[in-house]
């Protein structure tokens, strides 16, 4: 296990190897493997484990009944991902995790959490104050993406987006975390839409794009 990985994770911030090893031990943690594509979690299901992605990287998608994908977010390695309905008992799962390359996935079930509260350990206190704060992070990360989608335009919604990924990176050339589809998909535009739009950006001399790799003129 890379513990360095872990004590530099928001959920396990400021907490030792042997609080670590407690909380895998009282969390029943479990690791599995997954193929690019695989999913993860199935929307209409319940889960009592948050997952933690080890190595490659998942999607957090919308599927609905008529095969429209929607993504919702996304998770790399260090990041968390299904916290809110492992923590909250029997909620119903409203969105699917897949995996968007090979990735290996630690989960953890938090929600024994709340079976705990009559024995309170240090390591406890220190998770449970780890996890407001994570729950608090990914609550911005769904605020951010109503300000992309937000726009009427196809320019607005990719101007919103490639602003606030500039902002975090402080720079005006970066990589995003999304190829084209996903990048449709995440917007809420359609594919062929979406590369005709990028396609004028060009030409308009706002942007420069390559792949994933943008650059704000």
């Amino acid at each position: 296990m890379d513990w360095q990985l872990l004590k530099n994770t928001v959920i396990f911030k400021n907490m030792t190897e042997q609080e670590i090893g407690s909380a895998f031990a009282a969390l029943q943690a479990g690791e599995k493997s997954y193929r690019k594509g695989a999913a993860i979690l199935h929307g209409g299901t319940t889960t009592k484990r948050m997952g933690f992605v080890l190595t490659g990287s998942v999607t957090i998608e919308n599927n609905d009944a008529w095969g429209n994908r929607t993504i919702i977010g996304h998770a790399e390695a260090g990041q968390f991902f299904a916290e809110t309905y492992a923590f909250l008992p029997n909620k119903t799962l409203l969105v699917d995790v897949r995996a968007k390359e090979n990735c290996r996935i630690l989960f953890l079930g938090i929600g024994r959490l709340h079976t705990m509260i009559n024995n309170v350990e240090l390591w406890q206190v220190k998770l449970l104050s780890n996890l407001l704060d994570l729950f608090g992070h990914k609550n911005l990360l769904l605020s951010e993406r109503s300000f992309h989608t937000a726009p009427k335009t196809i320019r607005g919604r990719v101007l919103a987006y490639l602003n606030s990924v500039s902002l975090q990176k402080h720079s005006s050339e970066f990589d995003i975390p999304f190829d084209r589809q996903q990048l449709a998909d995440y917007l809420n535009i359609e594919r062929s839409a979406l590369s005709k739009e990028l396609g004028k950006m060009q030409r308009d001399g706002i942007i420069a794009v390559r792949k994933k790799h943008f650059v704000l003129m």
